[in-house]
């Protein structure tokens, strides 16, 4: 049988399993053999992966298109994932009337990304919770999100007002009724910061460790048992999205049992590599915060022991200009999708010796599995041919100018990592390589929107 594709002699990581000398094939868009060593096959094109990891494309399970251009950030964004090895992404879509919107934001999304996406359903409102269903099977969407962090007089100044325990409630109750529905929530108690936050701001502090201490870690431990607790009642999967402190983490294993509700956790790159000692001042704000040394060791432990089941790049296309004047008011969040596979290589692999199958399995495997997303995530024959090949060795400079983003900054910018994808492939066809995105791909972006039902 001659193949589409067939890449060569590569090291082959099995999310979660091992790695294993040898070729993928790709014929018509999916895997269609795994050769070991030795096989022969033909192929109209072949490329020589020895020395090199060949991966599942990553599926970055946090990001939020649409905040840096509304025009145009499937198109930019996609590029910069694309670069970084990242084959699907979910992202979160809020408005009044997701009846609406959904619609014209999935159709933009179809005509202009270079990879595959599909969304998260933000819930603010009781009109949220009342067209959930018709909404949830219209657009095959099994995901999505409360914040939290919009109680009260913090929501009412974004324009939230109906965001409390009780909508959260309410969510998880309609959550559990979806087919494999799964309610992420941002945790962070809102009520209690302002105890803080006040004689911080009196005391003519503006430095990034403000952030953490005005939003101290056991104010999301606080909240991640509240969602706990009330998706037990629910019987509701819930997930802890961009979980931070190790507190949270603690809470976590303390609650799963045999017979509860699953509990999730995701945590986001940055918390696994930045803390808010790091010396790129106000590009650092983020909610929740970058927090101590000792948080980002626990959440690798996490990854580690496999608590933490996804990691995602909590990716916000802003500008640098919105990140000042002053920490208190930069705008919160920065650019990662693009950055997300080599942070994960170098400090997870290199620095603290996880094994690449268990960072491919927070960034695919588990990923397609927590969300049902058919066919991805793996290697195996049947699957999509959404593959990453990687250097391990492989050394980059972070420079926001070779991200293709929107965002014209990176809190990764200057600092050197070792290991980096050199192809990026979506379903066969080549859409980037050597850090930079594939001329025809750009030309005529291929994403697929991901309906999960």
């Amino acid at each position: 049988m001659s193949f589409d594709l067939l890449l060569a002699g590569g090291e082959i990581v099995f999310p979660g399993v091992g790695v294993r000398t040898g070729s993928v094939a790709v014929k018509d868009g999916r895997i269609a053999a795994l050769l070991a060593p030795g096989e022969q096959a033909s192929a109209k094109e072949v490329i020589d992966c020895r020395g090199k990891w060949v991966m599942p494309g990553l599926i970055d399970p946090h990001t939020h298109i649409g905040f840096g251009s509304n025009e145009t950030d499937f198109e930019t964004e996609s590029r910069s994932a694309a670069i970084g090895g990242v084959t699907g992404m979910m992202t979160f879509h809020r408005s009044n009337d997701l009846r609406q919107s959904t619609g014209p934001w999935k159709e933009r999304g179809e005509s202009q990304s270079l990879i595959d996406f599909g969304f998260h359903f933000g819930v603010t409102s009781k009109l949220h919770i009342e067209t959930l269903p018709e909404c949830a099977e219209r657009f095959g969407v099994t995901s999505i999100k409360v914040y939290l962090m919009y109680k009260g007089a913090s929501g009412a100044a974004k324009g939230f007002t109906e965001i409390d325990d009780g909508l959260l409630y309410r969510a998880l109750l309609q959550g559990a009724r979806i087919k494999g529905g799964v309610v992420g929530v941002h945790c962070e108690n809102v009520e209690v910061i302002p105890v803080f936050r006040e004689p911080l701001k009196e005391a003519g502090r503006n430095d990034l460790a403000v952030w953490d201490e005005q939003s101290p870690g056991f104010l999301e431990a606080e909240n991640v048992f509240r969602v706990i607790y009330f998706g037990e009642k629910a019987q509701c999967p819930v997930n802890i999205v961009h979980m931070s402190s190790a507190e949270s983490l603690e809470i976590v294993r303390r609650a799963k049992r045999p017979g509860r509700a699953p509990i999730h956790v995701e945590t986001c790159s940055h918390y696994l590599a930045l803390t808010g000692q790091s010396p790129i001042g106000f590009l650092g704000k983020v909610n929740p915060p970058l927090r101590s040394e000792a948080d980002v060791e626990a959440l690798w432990e996490g990854v580690r022991d496999g608590t933490i089941s996804t990691i995602g790049s909590d990716h916000v296309p802003r500008k640098r200009e919105t990140k000042g004047p002053d920490i208190w008011k930069a705008s919160a969040g920065f650019p990662g999708i693009g950055t997300l596979l080599p942070v994960l290589i170098h400090e997870g692999v290199h620095r603290r010796g996880l094994p690449i199958e268990q960072i491919a399995a927070a960034t695919s495997a588990n990923v397609a599995r927590l969300y049902s997303i058919p066919n991805k995530g793996g290697i195996a024959v049947g699957m999509d041919a959404d593959l990453v090949v990687v250097d391990p060795d492989k050394e980059i400079v972070i420079d926001p100018a070779t991200q293709e983003s929107f965002s014209d900054y990176s809190p990764y910018e200057g600092m050197r990592f070792k290991g980096a994808p050199v192809r990026t492939i979506l379903r066969g066809r080549t859409i980037a390589s050597d850090g930079a995105v594939d001329a025809q791909a750009r030309a005529t972006p291929a994403g697929r929107y991901l309906h999960r039902f």
